[in-house]
């Protein structure tokens, strides 16, 4: 019999990747999602994270061997900010408590946390053990559920990841990648932007499916693991890169109201110790994340 594998936000867009994944390397897949699409190969079964009841039923459908959890609010300028701290800590408190008592046969779960929690940094890759320095609401829920998530760590086999920014096919256009290469492939002649000196380690969402694969049977519980490719790119060089895709020059306009006052100017990440773990996993070039993107039916 497979292995089952439950993935909470397996409607969201890193979702359906990593379904399939998971599915092509011969894993049962269960999804929990509140009202999504359906997702090819997967069960996925209605459930509210935020509904404690709900989540414990979810669990005991499945009895899943290992969990990977997606589900959360991830866009910084969110606008519900109470909405932001209670999916990303108390529905991950539900989610637990569930595992806790249903999930008998557990053997791994990996919860998604994020690089912003280490706020800004000016040199250098930063690493698992780079302290907390959150700089915005988003990246506090996170430190919050990471320390929340310690309560079980001596009941739950529970490892984290921290993803920096990662993008691919599929991505909604309020992310920054997706509304350059959209632009792009609009032949628009201007785009509006915030700063565009800030610099990034951006991952290919493909990349980023792969990790979590490798990570459901090698990861160590108590561990973080960032998710990253070790390489920054300045929004400049990214809309520089399109640029030579698309064979045009698109005018930028920085927009002051898409500048925020909070803003990270800089996360790139050391990823030696996910490396370490997972050997077989290869970063992918941005340059061929963005021909992917820009050259997409989707």
């Amino acid at each position: 019999m497979p292995e089952r594998v439950l993935v909470t936000g397996v409607s969201s867009f890193t979702g359906p990747y990593l379904a399939q994944a998971l599915t092509e390397r011969g894993y049962e897949v269960f999804g929990l999602s509140q009202g999504g699409p359906a997702c090819p190969g997967v069960t996925v079964i209605d459930g509210n994270l935020l509904d404690a009841t709900s989540v414990r039923a979810v669990v005991e459908a499945c009895k899943p061997h290992y969990v990977i959890h997606l589900a959360a609010i991830t866009f910084v300028p969110h606008g519900d900010v109470a909405q932001m701290y209670l999916t990303n800590v108390v529905g991950t408190r539900n989610l637990l408590t569930a595992l806790d008592a249903e999930a008998a046969d557990l053997k791994n779960v990996i919860l998604a946390s994020s690089a912003n929690v280490y706020g800004n940094s000016r040199e250098g890759a930063l690493d698992e053990e780079t302290p907390f320095a959150p700089a915005n609401d988003y990246a506090t829920s996170k430190v919050a559920m990471e320390y929340m998530a310690g309560i079980w760590a001596s009941r739950l086999p529970i490892a984290i990841v921290r993803p920096f920014n990662y993008t691919g096919v599929g991505q909604a256009e309020k992310f920054l990648i997706p509304k350059i290469v959209s632009h792009f492939r609009r032949a628009e002649p201007e785009i509006e932007l915030g700063n565009i000196d800030v610099v990034r380690d951006f991952s290919d969402v493909r990349f980023v499916a792969a990790a979590y694969c490798a990570l459901l049977e090698n990861a160590l519980p108590g561990e973080c693991y960032n998710f990253c490719s070790g390489t920054g790119h300045a929004l400049k060089d990214i809309i520089a890169a399109m640029c030579r895709i698309a064979g045009y020059e698109i005018a930028v306009k920085v927009n002051p109201e898409f500048v925020r006052a909070n803003e990270v100017k800089r996360l790139v990440g050391d990823n030696a110790r996910l490396l370490q773990r997972c050997p077989e996993l290869a970063p992918i070039d941005m340059h061929d994340t963005l021909q992917w993107m820009f050259r997409s039916d989707v």
